[in-house]
């Protein structure tokens, strides 16, 4: 408890008091750090799940423990290699990977198309937490991860793909509190558009009209009506 309480003063800005019921608070969420306790990479995809919440709880608990907090986000419609590459690369460049998912509803406002997502967001969510290298997923329904970012405060924010670190969508957030932002590699010629018009083309499909939507474990073709 003593050590806890340490940690707690450590991420004050000067001398300031700790309560009892911050370190009480800081006990209770302490033990899920431990993989042991069913969390972090190795622990079933169930339990991998966290609300916003959770995952505030548990990151500043991870720092107390001196473990390094890398955050990423983004659709992850239709998972592929490009996708697990990056994850895999964010996951080297610390501790502990939080991976955010846009909720079915931010990626119809995104202007992705009128067929996305194509996969559902608790099928993405799932699917992430079952990789080796993911650690906690959370879904999300803001158009931006401002608000995670201020309430997870990753020591790592990582984007894949041909940003520059200043066009990464919060950047500014974690940098202000001295944390890093690093922009990964990606896998020419793979991702979720390209795969879509494979589908598509494979099934004789043409691009206006019809959509691929996956609903649960069931992949049907959806024909839609012309707006």
């Amino acid at each position: 408890m003593a050590n806890v309480a340490a940690g707690l003063e450590i991420e004050r800005v000067g001398v300031a008091p700790v309560t009892r019921e911050e370190i009480a608070e800081a006990v209770r969420w302490a033990p899920k750090t431990a993989r042991a306790a069913g969390y972090g990479r190795g622990a079933g995809a169930r339990s991998k799940l966290a609300s916003l919440d959770e995952m505030a709880r548990l990151a500043a608990a991870y720092r107390r423990d001196g473990k390094s907090v890398v955050f990423t986000n983004g659709c992850f419609d239709l998972l592929h290699v490009g996708h697990v590459t990056y994850l895999e690369e964010a996951a080297d460049l610390g501790d502990i990977l939080v991976v955010a998912v846009n909720s079915n509803a931010s990626i119809r406002r995104l202007g992705k198309g009128p067929e996305r997502p194509i996969a559902l967001e608790a099928d993405r969510a799932a699917m992430l937490a079952a990789l080796g290298c993911v650690d906690h997923v959370l879904i999300f329904d803001d158009d931006t991860p401002h608000r995670l970012l201020d309430a997870i405060r990753p020591d790592v924010l990582v984007k894949g793909g041909t940003y520059t670190v200043d066009q990464v969508v919060g950047h500014e957030i974690v940098e202000a509190y001295g944390g890093h932002v690093c922009v990964t590699g990606m896998q020419p010629g793979v991702s979720t558009t390209k795969l879509v018009a494979e589908i598509r083309k494979s099934r004789g499909l043409k691009d206006e009209g019809r959509g691929t939507r996956v609903e649960g474990r069931r992949t049907r073709i959806q024909k839609r009506k012309d707006q």
